[in-house]
């Protein structure tokens, strides 16, 4: 919750189904969400296959093929291109410096985009900047890994192996947490408040979900506080592609 210049975290809840995701975005407004996946995909791949120029337009596209018709699409796709230009880069990803949401395997971005971009569509609500309508659900795409950056020294502060889950993980954990109960004013502009018990359960979360889920409310919450300038989105950003909120 935003409460003047501090954002409070009150209550972290988990999603574990598509049910219960769609309806949580048809929760009554007013409220804001950082949600984490790509809300679009590279204008560049969408000129040269010639989808919809909406972001409505191809995502309701999309969402007519299976899932296995959309990656054998980007598979074929990537036949035949040059190395280096096989999956391309919204800019908004170059700026970031995320993962081309194309990406099936390894980290599967362009699986989460097939999946989550049509439930929003179909939720009706606000998506900035693909979708600036009028309603007072407002979606805005986050990044968790570009503000754990800032506090985590380049060190991995997560991992689903179990095997993985080192020391090292949960000092990287702590750092970020440190830095944001400490030094959120100097990059978001208003102070991050949170209870010991939360901050204990993000540091033992080894997957690192429950802090991904602060920092996409933090990402969240500076694109409220910059609500009366676009979220914080440039005005020439190309609706197609979407846009990460956070300063760059």
């Amino acid at each position: 919750m935003m409460d003047g210049e501090i954002l409070r975290l009150d209550d972290i809840s988990s999603l574990f189904s598509f049910d219960t995701f769609e309806k949580f975005l048809m929760q009554p407004g007013p409220w804001i969400a950082g949600i984490d996946f790509p809300f679009g995909q590279p204008r560049k791949l969408i000129d040269n296959i010639r989808w919809p120029k909406t972001w409505e337009g191809y995502v309701r596209h999309v969402a007519g093929m299976s899932k296995d018709e959309f990656v054998a699409l980007l598979g074929e796709y990537r036949q035949g291109r040059k190395k280096g230009d096989k999956q391309h880069l919204r800019y908004t990803d170059e700026l970031a410096n995320s993962r081309s949401p194309m990406m099936l395997y390894g980290v599967p971005v362009g699986k989460m985009f097939y999946e989550g971009a049509p439930r929003l569509l179909r939720s009706g609500a606000c998506i900035q900047p693909c979708r600036p309508i009028d309603d007072p659900r407002i979606i805005v795409e986050a990044y968790p890994a570009l503000v754990a950056r800032r506090w985590s020294e380049g060190q991995s502060y997560k991992s689903d192996d179990k095997q993985k889950q080192t020391a090292d993980r949960e000092t990287a954990r702590e750092g970020i947490l440190y830095g944001l109960r400490t030094d959120a004013r100097s990059h978001f502009g208003f102070d991050l408040q949170i209870s010991d018990d939360w901050l204990k359960r993000c540091i033992r979360d080894g997957s690192g979900d429950q802090l991904d889920a602060l920092l996409c409310a933090a990402q969240a919450g500076w694109a409220y506080s910059h609500r009366d300038r676009n979220y914080g989105i440039p005005l020439d950003c190309d609706p197609l592609e979407g846009w990460i909120v956070d300063h760059f």
